[in-house]
């Protein structure tokens, strides 16, 4: 199902060289609608990747989506907005209560979002919806890197959409040029891509193929 929302591409910064990040950021930045920051924390996933003190420490003009694949983001909410988080993505499947890390963000002045692992149902949101600012649909499983893209998950798309939900639809994991055409046309609106864009001879290049 189509969708009359822009398309944002949003490259994930995990993917870039962290010796010189504002560099890399720079190369990108004029072709990029948003910037992904995701943050593991060891636990909720095996791996660990930074904190808002790294983040603070981004320039860029370019808006900041922050992706707490964190067991408990409610402790972690304040530091990330006052970081530069313009919106806070957190998962469904964390041990904080939804509406309350909800009603966190957007009193610190932030945009609520939530991310669903491959195996969790859209039915697990749904009674969040209206209230979020995005969903991200994760195409693979979080904090494995080098995972192939699960085309399974496009159904989750099209019913957030059959559901009436009219806000960003997210993507991440294994996104390219193929599979963000695949995204695009089950009704999702914002991509997320590493490897490919910073993975990239001509990151340019790679970031408007994702159009």
């Amino acid at each position: 199902m189509k969708n009359n929302l822009k398309l944002k591409i949003a490259p994930s910064i995990l993917s870039a060289d962290f010796g010189k990040l504002n560099e890399e950021i720079s190369q990108i930045a004029a072709v990029s609608d948003i910037l992904h920051i995701d943050v593991m924390d060891g636990h909720f996933v095996p791996n660990i990747s930074f904190g808002a003190p790294v983040m603070k420490c981004i320039k860029t003009f370019v808006p900041l989506d922050v992706h707490l694949m964190i067991d408990i983001p409610s402790k972690y909410v304040d530091d990330f907005v006052k970081a530069g988080a313009d919106r806070i993505i957190f998962h469904a499947e964390s041990k904080d209560k939804p509406s309350s890390v909800i009603d966190k963000i957007i009193l610190l002045g932030a945009k609520p979002a939530i991310a669903i692992k491959p195996m969790t149902p859209v039915s697990a949101i749904t009674e969040f919806l209206p209230m979020l600012d995005m969903v991200l649909v994760m195409t693979v499983e979080p904090g494995f890197g080098g995972q192939a893209f699960m085309p399974e998950m496009i159904e989750k798309i099209k019913k957030l959409r059959a559901l009436g939900f009219d806000k960003d639809i997210g993507v991440d994991g294994g996104i390219n040029a193929e599979t963000a055409k695949i995204c695009r046309d089950a009704g999702a609106n914002l991509l997320v891509a590493g490897n490919y864009v910073f993975g990239a001879k001509d990151r340019v290049k790679a970031v408007e193929s994702l159009r």
